[in-house]
């Protein structure tokens, strides 16, 4: 990691569900009473905004293509979510979300690279090569492979290691604690 030399002018991608909040099994977090953050994450998000340039989400949210949501629930669900973050003084610049079923192959879905695409239109400085994805799938994975983006996997109970990750951690909380630690020169 130390080799990744993160400064301000870094970016930092994220999924939401398993990585920032409690994940649904065979279900989506369909309304703001379901979103649980995860431990530590409004701490680690507001220590994110140090160390990074930007702090985005890249979500999935296929509920909304299969009409069991609404674009306004998943709004709802965001705002919420910020007013939480807000309260450790942390904020993700941009929620960008795929609605569309996996079946459509829309590149605007993970892994395909839309989502990516429209940050780097909204926020032109952005260098994938300078950017880090953090996710719990392999499309999360090959989604920021796919752009010469750095990987963290945030394992599973049942998963070790992460096959094409650059690095595997057990939450956003031990990968921020891991890069700032790294960022204050102790190594």
């Amino acid at each position: 990691m130390k080799n990744w030399q993160v400064d301000g002018s870094w970016t930092l991608f994220l999924d939401r569900d398993g990585v920032i909040n409690v994940r649904i099994m065979d279900d989506y977090v369909k309304q703001k009473d379901e979103f649980i953050l995860l431990p530590g994450v409004a701490k680690s998000i507001s220590k994110a905004n140090k160390l990074f340039s930007y702090v985005f989400v890249v979500t999935n949210q296929q509920g909304i293509g299969k009409g069991l949501m609404t674009e306004r629930n998943l709004s709802d669900i965001h705002d919420y979510c910020s007013e939480l973050l807000d309260a450790e003084n942390g904020h993700i610049d941009r929620y960008y979300f795929a609605p569309a079923l996996a079946s459509d192959n829309s590149d605007l879905r993970k892994p395909g690279s839309g989502m990516a695409l429209l940050a780097k239109q909204e926020f032109p400085s952005i260098d994938f090569h300078k950017s880090i994805m953090v996710g719990d799938s392999d499309s999360d994975i090959e989604f920021g492979k796919e752009l010469g983006m750095k990987t963290v996997f945030i394992r599973h109970d049942d998963v070790s290691e992460h096959k094409t990750a650059d690095l595997t951690c057990d939450s956003l909380e031990s990968f921020i604690n891991l890069l700032d630690y790294d960022n204050k020169d102790h190594f």
